[in-house]
């Protein structure tokens, strides 16, 4: 503290008489730190959120009025020159960033898992392993499975041998009731010729008109395709049947060698010897498998940023296997629609998926992650600290310069920011230049065209 009180007497010895008596100093301050009549709150510098930009705004000022307090007190209540500390403006990078974080896993990603009621005889991989697409992962107890190829093999020969049976018998009843249909038809013919001659009777027409109209219903009977008698169709539907499940059979079969459908690394095993394949660790797949040659975040934007977020944005990825090492990434994905963020919150997320572009990292699938999407990036720029801003009660912004211990203020306009600095542009062009002293953290005491004693850097 002495060491403070010291400083502060010799930055007295070296400032200029104020304009600021002491009635208005004690004015201002109290105008600054309480409530206006009517219960109305003091404007303030930037009416947002609490947000870090708000906190490095408010505390600067603080800082500043309590350091001004401290100057007076030790100038034992004379008039003094409010002590302000300056940064000189100079061009670089500001580049806006928007923190999210989520779970890293592998790009692609299946579940192994078995419907069979079979024993597990023997587990081919473990946890870690890599596998390629195909590979046995597990052998299961078959003797039930060939059990049932069998007879499903026997119901699908029975049926086809059943079908040909009636193949055979409707060509030859067809052929049969054909040729009795062809006789019927001449007799009749033979009939009717006598009849009108005379030498039959009415009776023996009829006989013969009969037994031909009972041939043609019989010839009916038969179905025809392509001018070809065929079994009825319900055999043929009995094989289709029968196929199909032989088919389902074999395919019950050929599961109980347990494959890998992709290749990757097996990074789950909730399965045993000698437990059922349909009966897993808390009923969890088999297996589970991940392509982990290359990496991605699964994340949630909000609503209120997703606007920002564009695919082929470039982000920094980190974590604590990271060892303070960054991952670089690109966005590759937002999905076309919204969902609820939960936890009783009204607030909408948006899927989003970030593609990890470097290799043989250290990160793992599984883990949790963080990272910075870059929004956008402001390059050769006029940058300054947030602290540095001002806004005016019209909502316009400024920032503060000294120029031979006086205050100008500069209208600006804000680009591009970051948590703590941001790109300004001046309103009226050349207003900026090289090594301009801004003020770093103005205060709402700190007026245009006032006399301020800018501090010694620390630095």
């Amino acid at each position: 503290m002495k060491f403070f009180r010291k400083k502060i007497e010799e930055e007295m010895q070296a400032a200029q008489a104020g304009p600021m008596a002491d009635d208005d100093f004690e004015k201002e301050l109290e105008h600054l730190m309480t409530e206006e009549h009517g219960g109305k709150k003091k404007k303030k510098l930037f009416k947002k959120k609490w947000s870090r930009k708000k906190k490095i705004i408010v505390g600067s000022a603080v800082t500043v009025v309590f350091l001004f307090i401290a100057f007076r007190s030790v100038a034992g209540g004379k008039s003094a020159v409010m002590p302000v500390t300056a940064t000189p403006l100079k061009k670089g990078e500001v580049t806006e960033v928007l923190s999210v974080s989520g779970p890293v896993q592998g790009t692609d990603s299946v579940e192994v898992v078995s419907n069979l009621h079979a024993e597990i005889l023997e587990l081919k991989v473990k946890e870690g392993d890599k596998v390629e697409k195909g590979q046995l992962l597990a052998t299961l107890d078959d003797k039930d499975a060939k059990k049932g190829v069998d007879i499903a093999q026997n119901a699908y020969d029975l049926a086809v041998s059943t079908y040909k049976d009636k193949q055979l018998e409707a060509e030859n009843g067809y052929a049969k009731a054909k040729q009795e249909f062809e006789t019927a038809k001449a007799n009749y013919n033979r009939t009717l010729l006598l009849y009108q001659g005379g030498s039959a009777t009415g009776v023996e027409l009829e006989t013969a008109t009969n037994t031909m109209n009972d041939a043609a219903r019989e010839l009916t009977t038969y179905t025809i395709k392509d001018g070809k008698p065929v079994a009825n169709e319900s055999y043929s539907l009995q094989i289709e049947k029968e196929a199909f499940e032989l088919e389902q059979k074999k395919e019950a079969l050929e599961n109980t060698k347990v494959t890998s459908p992709i290749a990757g690394t097996v990074v789950r095993v909730n399965c045993k010897v000698g437990r059922f394949a349909d009966k897993t660790d808390d009923d969890k797949p088999m297996f589970i498998i991940n392509n982990l040659d290359v990496l991605e975040m699964k994340i949630n934007v909000s609503e209120y940023s997703i606007g920002k977020v564009k695919v082929g944005q470039p982000v920094a990825i980190n974590a604590d296997i990271l060892n303070g090492d960054t991952v670089n990434g690109e966005v590759t994905d937002i999905s076309p629609t919204g969902e609820e963020k939960g936890g009783g919150s009204t607030e909408r997320v948006i899927p989003t998926t970030i593609r990890i572009i470097d290799q043989n990292t250290k990160l793992i699938a599984g883990i949790t992650a963080k990272a910075k999407i870059e929004l956008q990036k402001a390059e050769e720029a006029w940058v300054v600290p947030i602290s540095a801003l001002i806004q005016n009660p019209d909502g316009t912004m400024a920032v503060a310069s000294v120029v031979n211990n006086t205050v100008k203020y500069i209208p600006v306009k804000t680009g591009v920011e970051s948590d703590i600095e941001a790109e300004i542009i001046p309103d009226e062009e050349g207003a900026l230049t090289e090594g301009l002293q801004l003020i770093e953290a103005p205060s709402p005491m700190i007026t245009d065209g006032m006399t301020v004693h800018v501090l010694p850097s620390q630095q």
